[in-house]
Order: structure tokens, then C-alpha cells, then sequence
């Protein structure tokens, strides 16, 4: 039985979120990844809140280098940067890592490295 890649992450997807599961204390970190664009929250599952909210789609992730616009994974590194201070101004100190049926491999990996760098314990 041959699968789409969109029907895998999906099976894969499911398959992650049976066995996590965010609280006010410790909310889910999930990450979406797009063709182009990053996303990452942290929702409370127990009440079913989005906390914050944070993408590649800001002005600041778009500064310009030398040789021209960031890579897609320099802008994941950021996005988990910005998510871990805003989580931190709230004082949200460890959160569950879901990934999204994604590999924990490139943009996804940058995000987690980013927020774990800000302080933000998994």
C-alpha cells in the first residue's frame, strides 16, 4: 500500500502526540514546518490554549547577510531563540518537545537547539 508523504507524517504525527502532552507548568513546544516557513507555539493541552505564538515570518528574522537573506534553518534557530525568551517572560522554565511527524533533523532540530540555547529545558 503505497503512501503520500503528507498521510506518513500524519501516521507519524499521531503516533508522537499519543505519548506527549502539555500542562500550564510545561506545555507542548510543536513545530510546523512549511515549504518556506517555520512556525512554533506552546500550547496548553489540559485546557486547549495556544500560550505564545512564533514564526520566520517576523521583520527581524529577515535581516539581510553579506552574501544575502539567512538560510531557512539560521531562521528556525532564531524562531526558537524568540519563542524560549517570550517563554521565559512568562516564566515557563521546561516545556515537551513535539515535532510534528517531522524528523528531528534540519529546520526542526534548529528550532529545539535554538530555544534550548535560550535556556528552555526539554
Amino acid at each position: 500500500m503505497l503512501e503520500n508523504k503528507k498521510e506518513k507524517t500524519k501516521r507519524r504525527h499521531k503516533r508522537v502526540r499519543k505519548k506527549i502532552f502539555g500542562t500550564a507548568d510545561r506545555p507542548r513546544l510543536h513545530v510546523f514546518r512549511s515549504l518556506n516557513h517555520i512556525y512554533a507555539q506552546l500550547v496548553d493541552d489540559k485546557r486547549g490554549v495556544t500560550i505564545l505564538a512564533e514564526d520566520d515570518r517576523k521583520k527581524e528574522s529577515g535581516k539581510k547577510k553579506s552574501t544575502g537573506e539567512k538560510s531557512k534553518t539560521e531562521k528556525a534557530f532564531e524562531v526558537g531563540n524568540r519563542i524560549a525568551k517570550k517563554a521565559k517572560e512568562k516564566k515557563i522554565k521546561t516545556v515537551v518537545f513535539d515535532r510534528g511527524g517531522y524528523r528531528y533533523h534540519g529546520r526542526v532540530k534548529a528550532v529545539a537547539e535554538g530555544a534550548r540555547k535560550e535556556g528552555l529545558e526539554f
